[in-house]
């Protein structure tokens, strides 16, 4: 659907090593999911959902075929990066494209990995990306402010856009960021945000990268740290060992549930994000269950029938008549489609439906 999430940090902070895992999680032949890598820094990665592993129990197909999300591994950003420091100017093209940001700060001691600022202070860490970010909406700002200047003696439109940047301005300017400006519901400032993609606008996860150990203990002071600030700006933080996480996607599925099991870990790190990701991204899936394919559709939520049939095929939405629907937990509660109409649990709705995360559905359309 052509959204994504980028992965941002300082230097060895693990964001690469947690790119690589997901980038090995995985075009495992025997999940029958689709993997791609599109360009040297980009990923296409299975969403884990084991509502899927369920209805193929139910249905036995051939493959089963997971929604995806979008990874970018964007380069490395160190102090001055808006002034085009470092690769500055490649990571702020790059982030400007993503919708979704995962922040990962370095949250473990290590002698033998150098830390560019010299130690281990996630606060501080943040504090410079975020700032970068900022600075970089500045920057952007200011170039559109003076286009605006000069055409709002002839567009009322204009000039309207052009109250609201500067109001915006000042507000950046004092180092706050975007998404913290009380006028962001307005009109004019959606337009801007529209054009420009303000980078410190957009949705953050934070993952607390950190040792075995801590893993296993679940936190440590720099995770409470980094925990404390992502409460005071509405953000989630997932904490995970990225080392780690590397391992596990090439173990097979008991070994790599023996080995969290081990840890004291419900859940891996990648799947979190995986899940936390697809979510602040504001999509859901429903599902298509044949004797051919299991498969997850990824839609955005409260998505109405037919555009949810265009995601199968464009005609689906063009001759759409009704959609048959079951809900997942009748799906699996009563074993499959049959058993389900025999108990008066399947339905047929029209165009005004909004489609519910794990709807089963089969469009009846006609061409």
């Amino acid at each position: 659907m052509g959204l994504g999430v980028g992965i941002v940090g300082l230097p060895n902070v693990g964001k690469s090593t947690t790119f690589n895992a997901l980038t090995k999680a995985q075009n495992a032949e025997a999940q029958n999911y689709p993997f791609c890598t599109i360009e040297p820094n980009k990923a296409i990665v299975p969403v884990p959902d084991k509502r899927l592993d369920e209805l193929a129990k139910i249905v036995n197909p051939d493959k089963i075929q997971h929604s995806t999300i979008d990874f970018v591994d964007i380069a490395g950003l160190v102090r001055g990066a808006s002034k085009g420091e470092g690769l500055g100017n490649q990571f702020l093209s790059n982030i400007r494209e993503v919708e979704v940001i995962l922040h990962m700060v370095r949250c473990f001691e290590d002698g033998n990995i150098t830390h560019v600022e010299g130690d281990v202070n996630p606060l501080r860490d943040i504090e410079i990306i975020e700032t970068e970010l900022i600075y970089a909406d500045i920057s952007q700002l200011e170039k559109k402010i003076e286009r605006l200047k000069k055409q709002a003696k002839g567009s009322k439109e204009a000039a309207a856009q052009l109250v609201i940047a500067e109001e915006l301005y000042a507000h950046i300017g004092e180092l706050q960021p975007v998404k913290t400006f009380e006028n962001i519901d307005n009109e004019a400032f959606i337009s801007l945000d529209k054009e420009l993609r303000f980078l410190s606008n957009k949705d953050v996860i934070y993952g607390a990268n950190v040792d075995e150990d801590t893993l296993s203990s679940g936190t440590n002071e720099y995770v409470e740290m980094v925990k404390e600030y992502a409460a005071s700006v509405n953000s989630d933080v997932i904490v995970l060992c990225a080392k780690i996480e590397e391992e596990l996607v090439g173990l097979e599925d008991d070994e790599a549930r023996a080995f969290l099991d081990d840890l004291g870990v419900q859940e891996s790190g990648l799947e979190q994000i995986i899940q936390k990701a697809f979510d602040k991204l504001g999509l859901q899936s429903y599902f298509t269950a044949g004797k051919v394919e299991v498969r997850a559709w990824t839609i955005r939520k409260n998505t109405k029938a037919p555009q949810a049939a265009a995601v199968i095929h464009n005609d689906f939405e063009k001759g759409f008549i009704k959609a048959e629907v079951i809900s997942y937990e009748d799906y699996v509660k009563f074993g499959g489609e049959t058993k389900c109409k025999d108990a008066g649990k399947l339905r047929l709705e029209g165009k005004d439906y909004v489609v519910q995360d794990g709807d089963i559905m089969h469009f009846r359309f006609n061409v």
